[in-house]
């Protein structure tokens, strides 16, 4: 493989990750926000949710991706493949994001509410202050295996045009009649990003862990 392949890979990855941290910043709060829908258990747009949630769900990116790119413009809404990109990954996400907050919801003791509730904390303060944090560090684990998915289904987005890691590992097999250096490459590349991802798990984790053992009561 020649410099300018490299390149061409390096890229490739630059929008790859570009692309699933856009799709990561759009899809955690929005399936939160969901995900909060649900758990409030919110008179009809509970329902709606649960049936948008589990379309998205069950849509494979490619196709999601296709429908995107061309329904939108029909419908008037004109959208570029970096644009339509963006948002097949975050509609993608956020459906899976929006049922691993709901989970950590679920679990999270009814207790705290009660008690908070008993003191009159009103409701955002009651979820900034005590569920947001708990739930985030019991949901952080399934998030960033979310976050590595996302990154590995990236590759569906080339059908509406976009040159991520996947696709320039194609075009230089055809220029060069070699497929197996670039996609060796290529999977390098990706084992990169995912293990940052991971990584960043791992110091969130610990930080966590941290914090916790700071708090008063407990011995630093």
């Amino acid at each position: 493989m020649s410099l300018g392949d490299w390149l061409a890979l390096v890229r490739g990855a630059l929008v790859t990750v570009s692309l699933s941290l856009a799709g990561i910043a759009i899809g955690l709060p929005l399936g939160l926000g969901l995900a909060l829908i649900r758990w409030a258990r919110v008179p009809v747009l509970d329902r709606l949710v649960a049936c948008v949630i589990s379309v998205l769900r069950a849509a494979p990116a490619v196709t999601l991706g296709l429908l995107v790119f061309f329904a939108l413009p029909g419908l008037g809404i004109p959208i570029g493949p970096v644009a339509a990109a963006i948002v097949t990954l975050s509609l993608s996400t956020t459906a899976f994001n929006c049922e691993i907050w709901r989970g950590a919801l679920m679990d999270f003791p009814r207790d705290q509410i009660d008690a908070a509730l008993s003191v009159g904390m009103p409701a955002p303060l009651r979820l900034r202050r005590i569920v947001l944090p708990q739930i985030a560090r019991s949901a952080m684990p399934a998030l960033v295996n979310e976050m590595t998915l996302l990154i590995k289904a990236s590759p569906a987005v080339a059908v509406v045009g976009v040159v991520d890691i996947t696709r320039a590992a194609v075009r230089i097999g055809a220029e060069t009649y070699r497929p197996l250096p670039p996609f060796l490459a290529a999977l390098v590349l990706y084992s990169l990003v995912v293990f940052v991802f991971v990584l960043a798990q791992r110091l969130l984790e610990r930080r966590g862990r941290r914090g916790q053992h700071l708090r008063p009561g407990h011995r630093a």
